[in-house]
């Protein structure tokens, strides 16, 4: 904060301008030193005069802008014009520059510091906020000192917002919130001839102990969704057995099958020894399941010697049962 004010206070001590500059004093120079030069070497009283006062004049009246800069101009206290960029020349005595304004894009930090927002939580705020100068005239002449101006408004402004705003629409909402900063500012330096480009939040500072709170909270949240997940696919596994219960009921030796499977797989994974019921080993049903899996061996062993055997010796197995059924 001191840091804060100390530059906007340097702000104000540089928009004062340079009441001299570099050329001016180079000609003040050289027409004091042909001044010296014609009173003792030529002797000339009426010269020496007339090079001191010109040396004296320009040295006060000309004055140089750069580029960015405009300068107020006042005569007897009154408005006269505005100079700059460049040479410009004022009448000493008569004429004075107070103001040098800088028209390029300037930076201004803020910050709130132990504001409440609106669920009662103090947070501290920092932002930063890039402006300029359109109406020099109005920035010299409708306000005092408009650097300090600007930056107490965006300070005043951006308190009025937190306590607008609760702690969640500050954290997820910051885009919103330089938005309404920027056009609140901006409604409030118009009238001084000063624009707001942007306003944007650099951070917002939580006490510890709600940071541990809402941390907690996320935690919790996150467990909740974690259950919510695991309970839905609870229930899709529930349809699928309810599925797998309808075609096993059709297929008993299925449901066996699938059964002594789930033991061996079990029994594999592990490598240790189940103890299964003797009721259980019963409902399973083992000597049905096998000689029905040793028919199903014997019809496939059947089928694949069938599909096995040469076309010749089977038009010769027909002709000796046509030759027996002649005898016969």
């Amino acid at each position: 904060m001191g840091e804060e004010r100390k530059l906007t206070v340097d702000d104000w001590i540089s928009s004062q301008g340079s009441k001299s500059n570099g050329l001016a004093i180079l000609i003040f120079l050289v027409l004091a030193g042909l001044a010296v030069y014609m009173y003792f070497i030529v002797d000339s009283v009426i010269a020496t005069v007339i090079f001191g006062l010109l040396a004296v004049i320009i040295g006060l009246a000309m004055r140089i802008a750069r580029q960015w800069e405009r300068v107020v101009v006042l005569r007897l206290g009154k408005f006269m014009r505005l100079a700059g960029p460049g040479i410009f020349w004022i009448i000493p005595v008569v004429d004075e520059v107070p103001i040098w304004i800088d028209l390029r894009i300037r930076t201004t930090f803020f910050a709130a510091e132990k504001t409440l927002t609106r669920d009662n939580v103090p947070v501290n705020v920092d932002a930063v906020m890039f402006w300029v100068v359109v109406d020099p005239i109005k920035a010299a002449l409708e306000v005092e000192e408009y650097q300090k101006a600007v930056f107490w408004a965006a300070q005043t402004t951006l308190r009025d917002v937190i306590g607008k705003t609760e702690l969640s629409e500050m954290l997820t909402g910051r885009e919103h919130l330089d938005e309404e900063l920027k056009m609140m500012i901006d409604a409030r330096t118009e009238s001084w001839g000063v624009s707001v480009h942007s306003v944007e939040i650099r951070d917002v500072m939580i006490p510890i102990e709600l940071q541990d709170a809402m941390s907690r909270e996320a935690q919790a949240d996150r467990e909740r969704r974690a259950r919510v997940i695991l309970a839905t696919a609870e229930v899709e596994i529930a349809d699928k057995f309810t599925e797998a219960a309808k075609s096993y009921r059709k297929n008993p030796e299925a449901f066996s099958l699938r059964a002594m499977n789930i033991l061996y797989e079990g029994i594999k994974q592990k490598t240790a020894l189940v103890i299964v019921p003797s009721n259980m080993v019963e409902s399973l049903n083992p000597g049905g399941i096998l000689g029905y899996v040793s028919q199903m061996k014997k019809a496939e062993e059947y089928a694949e010697s069938k599909d096995d055997e040469p076309f010749g010796s089977v038009f010769g197995g027909m002709g000796d049962s046509d030759s027996g059924r002649n005898e016969a």
